[in-house]
Formats: structure tokens, sequence, C-alpha cells
């Protein structure tokens, strides 16, 4: 009798996966949608993602195309892998991929999108971005933070040198370095004795990239409870707010007539109505967390791949150390102007960038209306990933060594990377794009040019990196998974 039952199951198990697929091509068929691969019923094609996203997708696009389509879950998504259609989307057809899509995560973390980021394609949008582009990341604005930007490197280079010819912990100096001017610059002063202000952030960016089963397959939302997901979220959604509610208090409650931090221009915007419309306490919180999220992470991320390579690649390190060196004449510290002049500098940040995108899939996109896309029908409501590690890759732009670190390529190379040039997309582009590229490039650009004039840099004999590779941790941002350890000497 148990047999009988097992037969008649498997079966059964067998003629729904027949049905399925046969479903799967008429529907497909009959809409023309982009290549997929095959999936599977109930979870689509989440069983062919591995621990990194973007690897993945990128290796099903070389046998699907540079357009595919996949199923998570629920969930239509449409994978772009190549310039030419990341243009098509965020270019030729801007307008309707220009929304957000909403999940479980970003609804608890990121209130309910009312951040700038995430948030619906619409006028609540348009009001916030304007507010960010013209009070907060101006070039004004930006060169307001001068000052915080040199006293926190000074800082910085003062403790490397105390630890010089000895083994530092790059990752985590830079670490600190990018949460301090954040800190500084958006709340006016740095937060640690009180609160663990840098472990609530790692926490948030981890929960950020995480996977949401509930979000993609309702029908099974209780293995989210049962994994701890609900219960994180909830726990950092409640310290977020918390630490968020304190910075906005001590704001109010002090005297601050000489500041002119983030948290002090968007209470003023509120008291004073000054943009035109209100601006509300959930939407001050969320729009500080967007330049947390967009400029620490994120940061220091490029930073620690950027001393990666150049401690993998000796020759380039040499090279950037002679024309930083040349130029500073001796200085001890390197200023913006000095940079102004540094190509090799600019084309060491621009190909770690190609290499090691701060976001290896771009905030996802989401069509709001039907819409043809290289002869392809698009449904509105497909949820849109562009995989800008894969576009970094790609061989057609390239050429045949695309794997490899080589600065050089961009010397004589018009691409750029502010949202004009397609192959080239690290802070995304058209309506999304992110509009704190100058804030960035700025900070990168002095860091890295005073850490390799200040010191001379090597990895440690014993190192196996070179050989093995290096791993890449998990999130919405791609840091190294393991620190970055390296020796610092100085030049006098």
């Amino acid at each position: 009798m148990e047999t009988m039952i097992m037969i008649l199951l498997l079966c059964s198990i067998i003629s729904i996966t027949i049905i399925f697929f046969k479903k799967q091509t008429t529907r497909k068929k009959k809409s023309n949608t982009p290549t997929s691969p095959p999936g599977l019923p109930l979870i689509g094609n989440l069983h062919q993602l591995g621990r990194h996203a973007h690897r993945s997708l990128c290796s099903l696009s070389h046998r699907y195309g540079p357009l595919m389509l996949v199923h998570f879950g629920r969930i239509p998504v449409l994978v772009v892998s190549s310039a030419e259609m990341a243009r098509d989307v965020l270019k030729t057809h801007d307008r309707v991929f220009a929304s957000r899509p909403r999940s479980k995560i970003t609804k608890k973390l990121l209130y309910d999108g009312r951040d700038v980021a995430f948030a619906p394609y619409g006028e609540y949008w348009r009001q916030m971005k304007s507010v960010c582009v013209l009070s907060l990341l101006s070039s004004n604005m930006v060169r307001s933070f001068r000052d915080v930007r040199e006293e926190e490197i000074i800082l910085t280079m003062e403790q490397i040198r105390k630890s010089s010819s000895l083994q530092v912990n790059l990752s985590e100096i830079l670490t600190s370095l990018t949460n301090d001017v954040i800190c500084r610059v958006a709340l006016g002063r740095k937060y640690g004795g009180e609160v663990n202000f840098k472990e609530l952030m790692k926490r948030f960016t981890r929960l950020l990239g995480a996977f949401s089963v509930g979000s993609t397959v309702p029908c099974l939302a209780w293995i989210d409870w049962i994994s701890g997901l609900d219960g994180e979220l909830e726990k950092t959604k409640n310290d977020l707010d918390e630490f968020f509610e304190r910075v906005l208090q001590d704001h109010e409650d002090g005297d601050r007539q000489d500041r002119n931090d983030f948290v002090d221009v968007l209470l003023a915007i509120q008291r004073e109505k000054s943009v035109g419309f209100e601006i509300d306490r959930l939407s001050i919180k969320a729009i500080v967390l967007d330049i947390f999220v967009g400029g620490t992470d994120t940061s220091y991320a490029l930073m620690e791949w950027v001393m990666t390579e150049l401690l993998h690649h000796p020759e380039c390190l040499n090279r950037l150390q002679e024309e930083v060196r040349t130029i500073c004449k001796g200085k001890p510290r390197v200023s913006e102007e000095d940079i102004q002049e540094m190509k090799y500098l600019k084309v060491v940040i621009k190909e770690t960038m190609r290499l090691h995108p701060p976001l290896p899939l771009m905030v996802p996109h989401e069509s709001t209306q039907d819409v043809k896309l290289r002869g392809y029908h698009i449904p509105a409501g497909t949820e849109v990933m562009i995989n800008t590690w894969a576009i970094g890759r790609e061989a057609v732009t390239w050429g045949p060594d695309a794997e490899e670190f080589r600065p050089e390529r961009h010397l004589d190379s018009s691409v750029d990377f502010r949202g004009k040039d397609f192959e080239l997309i690290p802070f995304g582009a058209g309506r999304r794009i992110c509009p704190a590229i100058s804030f960035a490039v700025v900070l990168n650009e002095e860091v890295l040019a005073n850490l390799v004039n200040q010191f001379d840099w090597r990895l440690l004999v014993e190192s196996t990196e070179v050989r093995t590779g290096v791993a890449e941790s998990t999130g919405i941002a791609a840091p190294r998974m393991f620190p970055l350890y390296a020796i610092a000497s100085t030049t006098n």
C-alpha cells in the first residue's frame, strides 16, 4: 500500500512539473518575452542563484543572452547584462523603468519607501530628490565640507603612522574614516561611545541585501519567521529609528546656529517650508539614512578594492606613487588642487569601479507600463536588475583582457562613469542615477592620494591572495569578505 502511495505521489509531482513547463512555454510563445532559463514550480529560478547573485546571473547571461527573463518565485525579473541593453532601459525607456519594486525588507528598513534611492517613481520622489540635489549634495555643499574631509584624513594618516612598519587592518581603517566623515557631514559629530553605530550600519546593509522568501513566494513567508529574518528586520528598524530620533532631538534642543550639517539643513527646510512642500520627520530620517547607505559601505568598499588591486599589481602602485609624489613635490599632504593634475590616480579609480562596482547589481528598477524592448514584450510590474559587474567585464567592450586590472586602458578613453557612457555605470544612469557622485569621488580621490603619498605599501610575504583570488562578501554592496591587511612604511 505504501509503495502504491509513493508511486502515485511521484507520478503527481511529475505531472505537475510537466504541466508547469508546458504553461511556461505556451505563455512565452504568446507574449514573446526574452529567453528564460528553465525554472522550477513555485520557486522559479531561485535555485540558480549562488552566494553572489551578480556572478550567477552573469554566468546565466552567457547562455541565455544579455537580456534575460528569470522568475524569483512569483516575480518576473528582467536581467540586463550588457551596455547596449542598459542604454535601452536607462535612456531610451528611462521613464518606463524609473520606478522601484517594493519588498518587505525595504518597507521595514527604509520607512516604507520614504527615502530617495528606493522610493517609487512619482511626485514624492521628485520632491525628495530635488531636496538632496539642491540642498545637500550640490557643488557648494561638497566644497563646504572640505575641512571635515581633510581633518579626518589627517587623523587617519597619523593612525597609520603610529603603526608604521607593522601590519595594519586597512579595511577597518577605511571603514572608520568613511563612517566618521559621513557622521560629521550628515549628523554634525561622530557617534561612538553611546551607540555602536558601525555595527548597526553593518547589520542594516547586510539585511538590505538579504533575500526574503516571503516577498517572492508568499505562501512560504513563514520561512522568514523561522529563519529569524523577520525578527532581525524589526529589531534593526527599531534601533535605527531610535538612533535617528535621538539625533534629531539633539539638533532641536541644542544651539546650532553656527552648524550646517545635513540634519540642520533638513530641519530648517521643514521649519521654514522653503521648498514649497512639506517634509515630515520620517522623510528626514529616511533621507539621512540614504546618505549613510550611499556614503559609507560603498565608499569604503571601493577604496578597499583600490588598495587590494594596487597591492596585487605593484607596477601600478609604483606608477601611481611616482605621479602623486612628483606633483606634490615633497609636501606631506595632498590637496584637492593637486589631485586635479593626477591623471593616473583617476584611471586607477575608474578601473577599480569597472571591476568592482560599489553595487554589483544596481538597485532594482520596475516597469510602470507594458513596453517593447528589442522586439520583446515586457509587461508592467516587471522587476529589472542591471548587472553592472557583468557590464564592466564585457569582452566586446573592454577586450580579451576584460578580467584584468589595467588602468592604462582608460588613459586615452573618453568613457566616463557619470551616467553618459553605459559601458561604465557604477553610479547608475538616467533619472535614478546616484545624486552623490561628486561627494563620493572627492573623498575617494583624496584618501587614495594621501595613502600612496605618505606610505610605501606591501602585502605580507605569506599572503596567498594573489594566487587564490579575493573573496567577496555578501550584501547590497560587495566589499572583501576578509579584512585587507598590509604593511605600511613611512617614506622618510
